[in-house]
């Protein structure tokens, strides 16, 4: 099993408007993508941006198959904290505790964090300076995705690197895997998320994903194991974990059916009580999320649509542009700023 968790608790575009009047509603919207973002964005000072990236991250997922979940988790805790701006990525130094150090981002996958790094490297030997890595990121997650089977959908380009990141930031803003329901939608609610998209991109996320011990041990070895778990998923699961405690790095699929694979699975699985972890096996049993679960599990079509749907919302969820950020050399540094604040 891999060592390398991937929980991801995780998670329509509206078109641009031009008269003065909608576009000062929409810039409430901030899942509205600003007018310097573009699918054509480096046509002319970066065109083989897609061909360098797709050299990099096609052989990085066949070699290491854990790369396409973990990017997509480090993708959705980077958007969830101040927008789309690489801010995750950002490292802790003597003057600033990051994002990534706090406890909730602690177990992001290493696989994520290498490739982003691998093709940022690549890019600043062809067009030095150009391309951020906010842009590389949201690229990369989306090509992964297609890549393990999802659907494709568009990502627009232009972000510029968040100018902060601080780990005192994060909390409130993510979904831990021991929340109540009422939580979970709350949070995903604070992002202007729909239910519905709460429960598409959580299943999404969490089709190709995998977890720590520790995400769901409560079900199994507490002093009321959740009856919700399938006996024969919770017989597994426990042999699984079982050295825990000398191996806090032991991790299970989310997915036990089809792990690694991009489908409507996990959604089938929910409803015969196959979930790993507790806040993916309450959205079965919601009844704001359950008729969601359901239609998924029978359409992977329509799956398919509305998880892509989703994830052009996030992508450009709070993202900076202008003045707002910087194209940063390196992804895991600001250029001139030490302590991490503006």
């Amino acid at each position: 099993m891999a060592s390398n968790p991937s929980f991801l608790p995780f998670f329509l575009l509206l078109s641009s408007l031009s008269s003065t009047t909608t576009t000062t509603a929409a810039a409430k919207n901030h899942h509205l993508p600003p007018p310097a973002l573009t699918v054509n964005h480096y046509a002319k000072s970066c065109p083989r941006f897609h061909e360098i990236l797709q050299q990099i991250v096609v052989p990085k997922q066949t070699a290491t198959p854990t790369t396409a979940a973990a990017t997509l988790r480090l993708f959705f805790h980077d958007c969830m904290v101040g927008g789309c701006d690489a801010s995750v990525l950002i490292s802790s130094n003597a003057y600033n505790k990051a994002e990534r150090d706090q406890d909730i981002n602690e177990s992001l996958a290493g696989d994520g964090f290498d490739v982003v790094t691998r093709v940022k490297t690549a890019l600043e030997v062809e067009c030095p300076g150009v391309v951020s890595c906010s842009d590389i990121l949201a690229v990369t997650t989306r090509d992964l995705i297609i890549q393990v089977g999802g659907p494709h959908y568009e990502v627009k380009l232009g972000r510029k690197d968040g100018l902060e990141s601080k780990a005192s930031n994060v909390e409130g803003r993510l979904g831990r895997p021991n929340m109540t329901m009422d939580k979970i939608i709350a949070i995903f609610e604070s992002h202007r998320y729909t239910p519905r998209e709460m429960v598409v991109l959580m299943g999404g996320g969490h089709t190709i994903g995998f977890a720590h011990c520790k995400e769901f041990e409560s079900r199994l070895f507490g002093p009321k194991p959740d009856p919700s778990v399938h006996p024969k998923l919770a017989e597994r699961l426990k042999g699984m974990c079982a050295n825990r405690s000398a191996d806090p790095t032991i991790s299970a699929f989310l997915d036990p059916i089809s792990a690694g694979n991009f489908d409507n699975m996990i959604f089938k699985n929910l409803l015969n009580g196959l979930g790993v972890l507790g806040t993916d096996q309450a959205m079965a049993s919601d009844p704001r999320t359950r008729p969601f679960v359901e239609e998924y599990a029978r359409d992977p079509v329509v799956f398919f649509r509305d998880f892509a749907r989703a994830m052009e919302k996030t992508s450009v969820y709070q993202v900076k542009t202008g003045s707002q950020g910087e194209i940063r050399r390196r992804c895991d540094a600001f250029n001139n700023l030490p302590n991490g604040t503006k």
